[in-house]
């Protein structure tokens, strides 16, 4: 391959892990507005069931059969992604969307530098931690309901927990029959309790449509993107691209939602996303230092 043409497949690589996040993010947007029919519990199973339908249709998982010690992996990988996606879809029901990614993205945050024992990882530490600070209302942020800001919590653990056993169960499956998979396992958290509680509206063709939509631009189009893109750009490229999720989901919620921050939010925003960076550039910086 020519230097001209990896530096397009480069480009098309960022543009595609950017147009991840921003579908991603519109997905939630259209995802709130089910809120009012079927709530989040409604949201979620919607997403997490359609979308599992269309990965088993695009991966075909069950030509090649997980060995039997992969299924646990499987289960507890897929109970936990509906989780976190239950607890994410209930926070920005109470906060706005950009605060509950940056609350959220704590837990991707920490396992990077969990990792790490350098000095200047504690830096990102610091930054993050204050960014959080800022957001909280005891610290004049405003007026954050707790419950939501704790769910936020709760998914950012449930994401932590997603990257670990992400790659447990990476290295006894192929990409393909963990995504289907652990999006068909998901399932089972929300898919029962929304059809007992919320039941025949689940149905009805708009919502199911709607539902659809979300599940495409939640789930299937940003896993797509993601994998195309870590083909063809190094992981650390990757991370540090990931690290501006929490301030396109806050331009997503501005501009969709019509959720205003106040600046201090914005700057507990932007110190999120620098720690975030700063934590995936150092640990690049780290790899490529002589032993």
């Amino acid at each position: 391959m020519t230097e001209g043409a990896a530096g397009r497949y480069t480009l098309w690589a960022i543009i595609g892990v950017i147009g991840g996040m921003l579908s991603f993010q519109f997905g939630a947007g259209i995802a709130k507005s089910l809120f009012s029919s079927v709530g989040p519990l409604g949201a979620t199973a919607l997403r997490q069931t359609l979308a599992a339908i269309f990965l088993m249709a695009l991966f075909r998982p069950w030509r090649n059969w997980p060995p039997r010690s992969a299924w646990k992996w499987l289960i507890v990988f897929g109970l936990n992604l509906g989780l976190m996606n239950l607890c994410f879809y209930l926070s920005f029901q109470r906060i706005p969307l950009g605060i509950a990614v940056a609350i959220e993205f704590m837990g991707p945050l920490s396992v990077a530098v969990w990792s790490s024992r350098r000095a200047l990882d504690f830096v990102w530490v610091a930054c993050a931690a204050t960014g959080l600070w800022f957001l909280l209302p005891h610290a004049g942020g405003g007026a954050l309901d707790p419950i939501g800001v704790a769910l936020a919590v709760a998914a950012g653990v449930g994401w932590a927990s997603y990257i670990l056993l992400g790659q447990k169960v990476a290295q006894r499956v192929p990409e393909g029959q963990a995504v289907s998979f652990g999006v068909a396992f998901s399932c089972l958290v929300t898919l029962p309790l929304a059809l007992i509680t919320i039941g025949a509206p689940l149905f009805q063709p708009q919502i199911l449509l709607t539902g659809l939509m979300v599940a495409l631009l939640s789930s299937a189009v940003p896993y797509t993107l993601e994998m195309f893109a870590l083909k063809r750009i190094p992981a650390h490229t990757f991370s540090i691209l990931m690290s501006l999720e929490p301030a396109l989901a806050a331009l997503s919620g501005l501009i969709l939602l019509h959720e205003a921050l106040s600046p201090q939010q914005w700057l507990a925003i932007a110190l999120v996303v620098l720690a975030s960076g700063g934590s995936a550039l150092t640990a690049r910086r780290a790899q490529m230092a002589p032993q």
